[in-house]
């Protein structure tokens, strides 16, 4: 009966601080058009195919490289598809990919900060000192090298940016564990017999996740421009995608002859969502931190 009443009591505190934590992000202007500008492009991943004003993939050499008009509101690419629909549709695959890269390296740096704040001794050191040394390497040339390995695909690329992700994820949990480690709390579920999995998890885990939605909303804007920029040098998505880095990839040559439309678009897409990610991630900050 006791734990009943204990855990209903628990219930409602954890739900009045996600009450007021979301009334004081609302109460935020750069967290309410971040949002905006990340549920318009959500919207367009999940719809786009419908919303497009025309096929995305349709080509019409007649109309090729055609400036922004009444017809084409974008303008067209090389090969006369329409580059407003192909913006639209172009937010699926990036809006697939990078979060769930995000949440592999999330879960997976989650983990390995848990262990190597909680553990003491030689083991949570030697594990502590091989992150530095995967953190002192350059990330983007190990993941260019590895899917120049591996071959460009979809799941390869998602492994591969979380789990570069996964040791700067894991230094921010595990200062944070390290700052909880001696409380009160956790010295008194180990007083009563618990195993280490169960503290880190049950115990402290619960009790470190604001810094952790903070650092995952930091790498999804990463995530983002590390998609965009792997499509752009040709180990990311592959065509026939309409992904915004991949069109700029096959239209940048295009600048020279005067067709700034052909990627303007594209990295005006790329830009907002990543900014739009920041803004949120910065008034998750601001409130989760204060």
């Amino acid at each position: 009966m006791n734990d009943t009443v204990s855990a209903s009591i628990d219930d409602s505190r954890a739900s009045a601080r996600f009450t007021a934590t979301l009334r004081l992000l609302l109460r935020s202007p750069a967290f309410v058009l971040g949002a905006l500008i990340l549920l318009a492009w959500i919207v367009c991943a999940i719809a786009g195919v419908w919303i497009a004003p025309y096929d995305a993939y349709a080509s019409d050499p007649l109309s090729s490289l055609m400036p922004p008009d009444r017809t084409h509101w974008c303008g067209t690419d090389q090969l006369g598809r329409d580059i407003c629909s192909r913006v639209i549709v172009g937010a699926r695959d990036i809006l697939t990919i990078a979060p769930l890269a995000t949440l592999t390296g999330t879960l997976a740096g989650a983990a390995l900060g848990l262990v190597t704040g909680y553990l003491e001794g030689w083991a949570g050191t030697l594990v502590a000192r091989a992150l530095d040394a995967v953190l002192a390497l350059p990330l983007v040339i190990v993941a260019l090298l590895v899917l120049a390995g591996v071959g460009a695909s979809n799941l390869a690329v998602v492994l591969v940016i979380g789990i570069t992700f996964a040791p700067l994820v894991a230094r921010t949990v595990r200062a944070a564990v390290l700052a909880e480690r001696h409380l009160d709390y956790v010295s008194g579920a180990q007083l009563r017999g618990e195993s280490a999995l169960f503290v880190m998890f049950a115990e402290i885990l619960p009790n470190v996740w604001p810094p952790i939605v903070v650092e995952a909303t930091v790498r999804l804007g990463y995530a983002i421009f590390a998609v965009a920029t792997l499509s752009f040098l040709g180990f990311g998505i592959q065509p026939p995608s309409a992904d915004w880095g991949l069109a700029l990839a096959e239209s940048y040559a295009l600048l020279a002859g005067g067709a700034w439309w052909t990627v303007a678009f594209d990295a005006l897409a790329i830009g907002s969502l990543v900014v739009a990610v920041n803004l949120i991630a910065d008034s998750l900050r601001e409130v989760l931190e204060s």
